[in-house]
């Protein structure tokens, strides 16, 4: 904590700097966590999958329909126990960007189908018994304030005109990873009413009676309507949730992407930012002392008089104070560069046994003076370690 001060003080020197570097870093961890939003609720679709179901599509495309005939052959095949069809609709509510799952389902089936959505007998009855009735999920029905009852009027944008619902039952799910944003309404009524291409539906879903045997199954199904007009394509519901979230991208890969920008654009912080800082301020890396400091360190016109020490000392003083306003060293190595100095400035010190005095010593030729400014860099462990013994204590902390 000690060095918290010149970490502050460092971050707002550069003011447009450091916002820059935040605000980057605040958009990245933004999208990453938008992006993660997106993947997780695309997948909870896979999760929630039944392995006993497969899913009978169009091979040529999932837009593509199938004919309301291959109901009854698939219900032929031995080891399918359950058939039922939905169809898309993709109507708007009010505004675009009021997005639902729209489906018109199979009245007679459905509900059958997926036990885990919960629908209340005498709803599902209201519901059969209004050929403009709809279902909806709880969700669903929480964020637009719907209750039974309600009439629902939608946009078509596949199937044009205006088509109006009238909400008789409200479903919940068993689980609560369970997607409870869904609206069904009935497909006779979706068939009765479009202007095209009737007697058909979007896909097939369907229950085989053991869940080892979808491999087979899965065969046996395209085998059956190969060389037809209208070919298919089986998959289990989690390969099918799987290949309709790949339709929206490779949301996974956008997220490793932000991810390692991130990472690396702070390993080029941190890797810019070291060596410069510990040149600017003078350290090992940057091989001299500051300039204030090498020109305040008073070694220039020793004449080794009490004026010269005085005027060291003076100097050495305002060095110090000068690095410590700069914040260009921890305050450790001022402390220690300080203490050698007080050292050197010392009568007497470190006088050699013929009488003789080492360079930059009091005492010392003005003729020597140049010699020790060179000499002034910056003071490793051992010269402190040695000035330290020189006057018999401890070195400096």
């Amino acid at each position: 904590m000690k060095y918290l001060h010149l970490v502050v003080s460092n971050l707002f020197r550069k003011k447009t700097r450091t916002a820059l570097t935040a605000g980057s870093f605040a958009v990245a961890l933004f999208l990453f966590g938008i992006l993660s939003a997106v993947d997780g609720a695309f997948q909870q679709g896979v999760d929630v999958a039944g392995v006993d179901r497969l899913v009978v599509l169009n091979r040529v495309s999932i837009i593509q329909p199938l004919p309301l005939a291959y109901r009854d052959r698939i219900a032929r095949i031995p080891g399918v126990s359950k058939v039922t069809f939905a169809n898309w609709f993709g109507g708007v509510y009010q505004d675009e960007r009021n997005f639902f799952p729209q489906f018109a389902v199979d009245r007679e089936s459905y509900r059958e189908m997926y036990p885990e959505f919960i629908v209340p007998d005498d709803q599902w009855q209201a519901f059969l018994a209004d050929k403009e009735g709809a279902v909806v999920g709880e969700a669903l029905a929480e964020r637009f304030k719907w209750k039974l009852g309600d009439r629902i009027p939608i946009k078509g944008a596949i199937f044009p005109g205006s088509w109006e619902f009238n909400i008789r039952g409200i479903y919940r799910g068993r689980r609560p990873q369970d997607d409870t944003t869904q609206f069904w309404f009935r497909w006779d009524y979706f068939d009765e009413r479009k202007t095209f291409t009737k007697g058909v539906v979007g896909w097939y879903v369907i229950r085989i009676a053991n869940p080892d045997d979808a491999v087979r199954l899965v065969k046996v199904i395209d085998e059956q309507f190969a060389n037809s007009p209208t070919e298919t394509k089986t998959d289990t519901e989690k390969a099918f949730a799987a290949s309709f979230v790949k339709q929206m991208g490779n949301i996974q890969l956008l997220i490793m992407s932000v991810g390692s920008v991130v990472f690396f654009t702070l390993l080029l912080v941190t890797g810019h930012r070291g060596p410069r800082a510990h040149a600017r301020a003078g350290g090992p890396e940057g091989g001299r002392l500051p300039r204030r400091l090498r020109a305040g360190a008073g070694h220039r016109g020793d004449d080794g008089g009490g004026g010269g020490r005085r005027r060291r000392r003076a100097g050495a003083g305002k060095a110090l104070h000068a690095a410590r306003r700069s914040h260009r060293r921890p305050d450790a190595v001022l402390l220690r560069l300080a203490a050698v100095d007080r050292h050197r400035l010392r009568p007497g010190a470190g006088r050699r046994p013929g009488g003789r005095h080492p360079p930059g010593a009091v005492g010392e030729p003005a003729a020597r003076g140049r010699r020790a400014q060179a000499d002034l860099t910056w003071p490793s462990r051992s010269s402190t370690t040695s000035g330290a013994s020189a006057r018999g204590g401890r070195p400096p902390s």
